[in-house]
């Protein structure tokens, strides 16, 4: 299960530690862009969590207070920006290692 959060710059510091805090949600992959890298003018971060459905629950209890879960279309745009960008980078290291 996938899930995108968008995280105001104020609260980012706090959000993020508690997701690393929490012995369950951070055993599951989290990536965290800032707004510049996938290219959005609202300044904050968006953090991708992808793993178990309970880890993702638990997840939006932590963040409730200090992030928005994006939906729809919105969070399928940043899920694939960011999936793009992860492959490009994975196919530049098979470039250099190959």
């Amino acid at each position: 299960m996938k899930a995108v959060f968008f995280v105001e710059k104020e609260k980012y510091g706090s959000a993020k530690n508690r997701l690393y805090g929490d012995e369950l949600v951070s055993r599951q992959s989290i990536t965290i862009r800032d707004n510049s890298s996938v290219e959005k003018e609202k300044e904050g971060y968006y953090m991708l969590l992808d793993g178990e459905d309970e880890a993702i629950k638990k997840a939006r209890e932590i963040l409730k207070d200090s992030a928005k879960e994006l939906k729809d279309k919105e969070a399928k745009d940043i899920i694939g920006i960011i999936e793009k960008q992860e492959s490009s980078a994975a196919d530049g290291f098979g470039a250099i290692f190959g």
